[in-house]
């Protein structure tokens, strides 16, 4: 079992910019099953597996939110066989870890768009969200979620306000607009990972993501363990956050923090 940092903690604690929300593209599934003689849907298995580890890693380290991309709006596009046996895996997660995640004190908030889910894959989730409601940390499944559908559907429903009368058009701004987003009322993401090499963000999360810190790793999600998780965090505090101010601007708290990394 993989224990907390206790000097790592402690970072996190005096962080200028504590790391409260992680975002993952887990990418590499396939490959990883590929590589080892199996069929696409045993990588996602495995994939699937390695959420658990994922989740206790983080807490310990201080974080409040994972968001997951587990199925973008372009995936609809793979080959049938796959995209049923991803809406299976999907189902059966729900029925099998909403318990645990509710024990373990981990709320679940699927995101994107429902409107191609059967009726059934529906309540499961319904359920799944009602039974976690009270957990202090937040597990986000992105499912059937694409950052231009996000913002796309956000501008909808405020159109819909403003030809309701209910808002004006001169009333619209960055934060009004937020709040018709799927990640309202949680932090934006601090730090987004990716796995297998690839260095792109595959419309995800496209509105949340503006001052974001990536992390690429070269290794398939199935093989991301927590150890490769402590490096991602670690890295992440080893930068500097400026959030368009210049250095000067940040403040000797957070360079000295810098320091106690680049030491450890």
């Amino acid at each position: 079992m993989i224990m907390a940092d206790p000097a790592a903690d402690a970072l996190t604690d005096s962080s200028t910019h504590p790391l409260r929300h992680i975002a993952v593209i887990m990418d590499g599934n396939n490959r990883w099953a590929k590589e080892r003689g199996l069929g696409g849907i045993g990588g996602h298995e495995a994939g699937v597996e390695r959420i658990r580890d994922i989740l206790k890693t983080a807490k310990q380290r201080g974080v409040k939110v994972v968001s997951l991309f587990a199925f973008s709006s372009e995936n609809w596009k793979r080959p049938d066989l796959e995209v049923r046996g991803l809406m299976s895996l999907f189902s059966s997660y729900l029925k099998k870890e909403a318990k645990a995640l509710r024990d373990d004190g981990v709320r679940l908030k699927v995101i994107g768009n429902r409107s191609h889910f059967s009726d059934r894959l529906k309540r499961l989730i319904d359920d799944a969200e009602t039974m976690t409601a009270s957990g202090e940390f937040t597990l986000v499944l992105c499912v059937d979620y694409g950052g231009r559908w996000d913002i796309a559907n956000a501008a909808q429903k405020l159109a819909s306000e403003v030809q309701m009368g209910r808002l004006r058009p001169s009333d619209i701004n960055e934060e009004v607009l937020g709040k018709y987003m799927q990640l309202e009322g949680m932090p934006d993401p601090d730090l987004c990972i990716r796995t297998a090499g690839e260095q792109r963000i595959s419309n995800f999360l496209l509105w949340q993501m503006a001052y974001t810190e990536f992390y690429f790793a070269d290794c398939y999600w199935p093989d991301f363990d927590s150890a490769a998780l402590d490096l991602a965090i670690d890295e992440y505090y080893s930068r500097q956050r400026r959030f368009g101010l210049r250095d000067s601007s940040v403040g000797e708290e957070k360079t000295a923090t810098r320091g106690e990394i680049s030491r450890a």
